[in-house]
């Protein structure tokens, strides 16, 4: 039986849609009181009106998480509303396309400074409140693009993802003996909002390369976050966890056409 995570305090950022509103709602169920963050006010209180009518405990942020003092005004709100920071859930990304010969200096700058940079920045807004307290614990979204997989049009996106990995090794080695823990979530092919967009012929393509034969929801992301975050988890750092459903496992098509259980 896991201990009981209510009445922590969580940050989430990115929380307005997406994996992060899965995090922010699922940390919510648990009786997390979640700082719900995001560029947009409107749809950050969108997500904390569906904690609320759930009876969850939850406040909206305005917060972009790729410049420092709006980092440590998100980290000075956790604070003054909860009491503290026990749980930071670095989510905020960004991945617009763009293949090299037309990417810009700006496509590539605007992807670091939010996806790696952004991550930086908030872990070390909250190491104040975290090391006042002898334990916290960090954990960051990357993805399985970048530290394993690459996709066309975002080499930016996959050197961010893989940064991130770089920085929570050593992250944690460095907080170890405050008693913070740094990990994080490697999601695969995830079904989010942005999907709808993309037709029901791509999902199905995204759908036939997983060996389950099916997209990961933000359930399955927010459940292993919410294990990180976990007294459980508490001998648990610098370590990526990857929920994709085997996707990174065939070596070729031909291993899944093999797959066929007659």
């Amino acid at each position: 039986m896991f201990a009981s995570l209510e009445g922590r305090s969580v940050i989430v950022t990115g929380a307005s849609k997406g994996i992060g509103r899965g995090i922010a709602l699922r940390f919510a169920r648990a009786g997390c009181k979640v700082l719900v963050v995001s560029r947009k006010l409107a749809e950050a209180e969108t997500v904390v009106a569906e904690i609320t009518a759930a009876g969850g405990i939850a406040q909206a942020c305005v917060a972009d998480v790729s410049k420092q003092a709006e980092a440590e005004a998100m980290a000075a709100a956790a604070v003054a509303a909860f009491g503290g920071i026990d749980i930071l859930c670095a989510n905020a990304g960004i991945f617009p396309a763009a293949k090299l010969g037309a990417m810009t200096e700006a496509d590539f700058d605007l992807v670091i400074g939010t996806n790696l940079k952004g991550n930086f920045l908030s872990v070390s807004a909250c190491l104040p409140a975290m090391k006042a307290a002898g334990k916290g614990r960090i954990i960051l979204t990357s993805s399985i693009t970048g530290p394993i997989t690459g996709y066309p049009g975002w080499s930016h996106y996959g050197a961010s993802k893989a940064g991130q990995l770089g920085f929570m090794r050593t992250a944690a080695i460095e907080l170890a003996p405050w008693h913070i823990t740094v990990n994080a979530v490697m999601p695969g092919n995830i079904f989010t909002e942005g999907l709808h967009d993309m037709g029901p012929e791509y999902i199905q393509k995204m759908a036939a390369s997983v060996p389950m034969r099916r997209l990961g929801s933000v359930e399955d992301i927010a459940n292993a976050a919410l294990f990180f975050a976990s007294d459980e988890a508490a001998y648990i750092t610098g370590q990526g966890m990857v929920i994709d459903g085997g996707q990174i496992l065939p070596e070729s098509l031909a291993a899944l056409e093999e797959m066929d259980p007659r």
